[in-house]
Parts: structure tokens; C-alpha cells; sequence
């Protein structure tokens, strides 16, 4: 019944759907589109947080912090009032954890925030991006505007900075005697290089009136010109602690400073002027101290690996070198040796000399007894002994041919063993 008489008031159906975000955002939505929309809460809210959004940048508001609670996802909740009103405020874990300090129960406080509504709920709240402790606003301004002052006169160039001696003869320290930072600085300047003399130029680091004092002890360093490096340091603090490090008086001393500087002010997150003017900054005063000096453990390192390279060259040269007089040595013999020597040569050229000799008559004599077989085998008297007999006229001469013989002629025969005369009676042809 109800839902018809919906129906009959509107003269429509109602739209089922959700009116979008990008719809109700359009710039051409109308009063009376909204009026002839049933919204849900949720829309509402949605609706309400954009406009809020849209409407109000990041901007700054101060106020006394209230009913703090870090919650266990990291997120910050916390009122901002003054006395007449109050609001609420979130800060995320990925903004809160870029500062380094924690709000507690009224702490004055300057937040950089934007205005969002808590759809869930539909709280008004401030949505926090950047907080810090009342009162520093006037001092960042003051810090950029000197930094931008002093970087247009060049006291920043990167080109003025000198470097640090890699082994000084003398440290100075501008600091206060009672500061902890000294004491960190000179047990790190002890365990590093304990026999580098130091000289400490007091001043107070802390309070009213103080940057001139710093100042005056950078000067007074820099006129004695007894060190060949400055080490000018404090603990860390709040910005209204180092603020003395910000002062133009100690940034002009530090840049007239023949001296190289290092900057070790704060801790690693802490800037000051005096980071940027010196000609080195170090995260903390110890580590300023390391930059000043060389590590004797490092140093005694170094030379124990250079000892052993030099030994192992040496040693190295000195092999070579007996291998070559070794070498040398087997070379060079006595005379007695030499003569020895020559006899031994003598001896082998004898030796050969003989071998050669007996080779050659034993050849001599093979090539004669061949030479006296084949001469056996063709002397004639050799071929009477198988029963043949030569024929010789009275000349003398061996008859061949019974063409040389006629009846009648004297012949002599000779056998093997002894001869006969014959006469021919009638040759033959």
C-alpha cells in the first residue's frame, strides 16, 4: 500500500538502480534530478564525501590533540580542538610513518589535511597527510627561505667543496664538552685512529644567542689553521633544538672556513643549513667522525694484504732466480771437467774412428773374397779338374778351333795334373 502510493505521489516508477559516483558527479546534475532520486544512505554519504573532497583542499588548521589511539593497523586516531570546538582526525600508517616523532595527549599541533566524510559512519573528519608540533610552520619558512638565499649565492655549489685529507695530521671539533655527541665522536676517533692528535673548540650548542658563539668557534678554528679537517657536531633533537645550526651567521662562518668541514648535526634524518654549506654532511656525529679519520683495523688490513702480496712476490722472483742459477750452474763446469770432457770426445772420435776403419776392411775384405770366388770360379785350371785339358800350338797359344790345326802340327795338352805333346793326324771340322 505504501509502496503504491509511492507510485501515485511520484508519478513514476523509482529507479531500482544506485545513481553512480561519476553520475553525481556530472557538472550538468541538476536540483531537480536529485529531488526526483530516492537515494540510499550509502549514496548520501558517498555524494556528501565528494562534494567535501572537491570542495576543500589540502589546507593547514592547528589544534591541541585529543583522545589519541594508535590502532594495530598502523592508523592514527585523534581529535583536533581549541576552545570553542573540535574535530575528528585520521592519519594512515603510510603518511604517519614518514615523521619522526608521536603525538601525545595535548600536544599542539599544525596538521596538513584535506575534509573527507566517513561514509560508514557518515562522520565529518579530517584526513591527515603531514602533522607537525605548533609553530614550526614559521620556522620551515624561515629555513627555505635562507636555504633558497643562500643556494642563489652559490654557498651550496658542489664546485666550492673541498675534499677531505684521506690522512689528517690533526682533527678539530667545534661542540660542546658536554655534549654526548662528543663523546661518540671522540670513542669512534679512538677505535678508528687513536694516535691523530684532536683539538675540541667549545661552544654551547643549544638555547638563545647561541649561532654566534658556534660561529665564533668555527672562526676561531679557522684562524688558528691548526687542523686540516673540522668536524662541527651535535646530538639529534627537535627543529627548535638544531635551530642554531640554521642561524645565516654559522652558514656564512662555515663557507669562510679554509678548513674542510664536516657536518654532523642531528640524526640521519635531520637537514640543516649547515648540512648544506659544509663541504661534507654526515648522517650523525659518529659518522662524522668516521669520515674524518682512516680505519686503522681497515689500514692494518690493507698493509697485511699488501705484506703478503710483496711476500708471495718475492718469493716468486726469488724461485726464478735459483731456477736460473741452477740452470746457470749446470752450464758452467771446471777445467778439469773440460779436459775430461775433451778426452771423452777424443775417446768417441776414436771409437767411431775404429768403428768406421773396421767397417770399411770388413767391407774390403767381403768385396776381395767375392771378388777371389768369382776369379776362381773363371780360372781354367779350376775347369781341369773336372777332366778337361787345354790345347796349345807350338806359339804357345790356346788352340779353339780345329780350324787352327792341321796333319801333322805338335801340340801340347795340359791336364790337371801334368801335359802330353801330340801330333795332329787329321783335324775335324
Amino acid at each position: 500500500m505504501n509502496e503504491q502510493n509511492k507510485l501515485d505521489f511520484h508519478s513514476q516508477p523509482p529507479v531500482s538502480q544506485d545513481l553512480s559516483r561519476d553520475e553525481l558527479a556530472r557538472s550538468d546534475l541538476n536540483p531537480t534530478d536529485l529531488n526526483r532520486k530516492v537515494m540510499t544512505v550509502s549514496e548520501l554519504n558517498r555524494l556528501a564525501n565528494q562534494v567535501l573532497t572537491q570542495s576543500f583542499p589540502l589546507f593547514w588548521v592547528s589544534g591541541e590533540v585529543s583522545n589519541l589511539t594508535r590502532a594495530a593497523s598502523g592508523h592514527w586516531y585523534f581529535s583536533l580542538k581549541d576552545n570553542k570546538a573540535q574535530v575528528r582526525c585520521v592519519m594512515f600508517k603510510g603518511r604517519n610513518s614518514y615523521i619522526d616523532w608521536t603525538p601525545k595527549e595535548g600536544d599542539k599541533v599544525e596538521a596538513r589535511c584535506n575534509v573527507t566524510l566517513y561514509e560508514a559512519r557518515g562522520e565529518f573528519q579530517l584526513t591527515v597527510e603531514f602533522l607537525q608540533r605548533a609553530g614550526l610552520g614559521v620556522l620551515f619558512e624561515a629555513f627555505e627561505k635562507l636555504k633558497l638565499k643562500l643556494q642563489a649565492e652559490g654557498l651550496f655549489d658542489s664546485q666550492l667543496k673541498k675534499q677531505l685529507p684521506i690522512h689528517p695530521k690533526k682533527i678539530g671539533i667545534v661542540t660542546s664538552p658536554d655534549a654526548a655527541a662528543l663523546r661518540d665522536v671522540l670513542t669512534t676517533l679512538k677505535r678508528r685512529m687513536p694516535s691523530i692528535p684532536i683539538v675540541i673548540y667549545p661552544t654551547p650548542v643549544q638555547g638563545k644567542g647561541v649561532a654566534t658563539l658556534i660561529a665564533n668557534a668555527i672562526n676561531q678554528a679557522n684562524l688558528r689553521a691548526e687542523c686540516d679537517v673540522l668536524i662541527i657536531c651535535r646530538g639529534g633533537g627537535s627543529i627548535e633544538d638544531l635551530w642554531q645550526f640554521n642561524e645565516e651567521v654559522v652558514a656564512r662562518a662555515i663557507a669562510n672556513c679554509n678548513i674542510p668541514t664536516i657536518s654532523g648535526v642531528g640524526h640521519e634524518t635531520d637537514f640543516t643549513i649547515c648540512d648544506f654549506v659544509a663541504d661534507t654532511r654526515a648522517a650523525t656525529p659518529t659518522a662524522a667522525a668516521e669520515l674524518a679519520t682512516p680505519s686503522r683495523e681497515s689500514l692494518l688490513n690493507s698493509l697485511n694484504v699488501l705484506k703478503n702480496q710483496l711476500t708471495r712476490n718475492m718469493q716468486y722472483l726469488l724461485n726464478q732466480r735459483a731456477q736460473s742459477l741452477d740452470y746457470l750452474a749446470r752450464r758452467l763446469i771446471s777445467p778439469i771437467q773440460h779436459i775430461e770432457q775433451q778426452k771423452s770426445r777424443l775417446a768417441q772420435i776414436s771409437y767411431r774412428l775404429n768403428s768406421s776403419l773396421n767397417q770399411q776392411l770388413h767391407t774390403k775384405q767381403h768385396n776381395l773374397i767375392r771378388l777371389s770366388q768369382n776369379l776362381q770360379h773363371l780360372n781354367p785350371q779350376a775347369v781341369l779338374t773336372r777332366g778337361y785339358a787345354f790345347v796349345q800350338n807350338t806359339l804357345g797359344e790356346i788352340v779353339t778351333s780345329s780350324q787352327q790345326l792341321k796333319s801333322g802340327d805338335e801340340v801340347t795338352m795340359t791336364f790337371n795334373v801334368g801335359s802330353a805333346d801330340a801330333i795332329i793326324s787329321k783335324p775335324k771340322p
